[in-house]
């Protein structure tokens, strides 16, 4: 066990990622390929490396003994209120159920709260049972389709007040 002390998992470090780094296009072309693997591409609301280096956007990386091993990001909008919008959250699979979602998601709200911010949404698919078992003990709730959305028998939409 690697990095890993008998019944813990090893400490994820959080920094901001540059989406255009190759290790960052690397982990999201394994996004990709998940949701793509469950999802068809009308389904599918991936955000681009050209978006995830927006100003309004704090993308995120997490390493594991300096491995790029998850990622998430966060856009500010104001389109129909003003919120923080939790995008392209994914850990790579050998390491996930070890909380580093959590903790990704945890850095995302803060730096929305920092913001005067108080409300996140997100999109997340109806397969994705981890996620959606994430973020509901995060205290996220259903909602309707917002922003850019249209209602997707494939998607759920959730908020949070943060």
């Amino acid at each position: 066990m690697d990095n890993e002390v008998v019944g813990q998992p090893a400490m994820i470090n959080i920094e901001t990622l540059d989406a255009r780094s190759a290790p960052a296009r690397k982990l999201l072309a394994l996004s990709d390929e998940y949701a793509a693997a469950l999802y068809p591409a009308e389904s599918n609301h991936m955000e681009s490396v050209d978006v995830l280096v927006q100003p309004n956007v704090l993308f995120l990386g997490g390493y594991v003994a300096g491995e790029l091993v998850a990622c998430g990001a966060v856009k500010t909008m104001d389109d129909d209120d003003a919120y923080g919008e939790i995008k392209r959250v994914f850990v790579v699979d050998r390491f996930r159920g070890r909380g580093y979602s959590k903790e990704i998601m945890r850095r995302l709200e803060a730096h929305v709260h920092a913001l005067d911010i108080s409300l996140a949404r997100l999109e997340t698919g109806i397969k994705q049972t981890e996620a959606l078992t994430l973020y509901r003990k995060l205290g996220y709730r259903e909602r309707a389709p917002f922003g850019r959305y249209k209602l997707d028998p494939l998607s759920v939409f959730m908020e949070k007040r943060i």
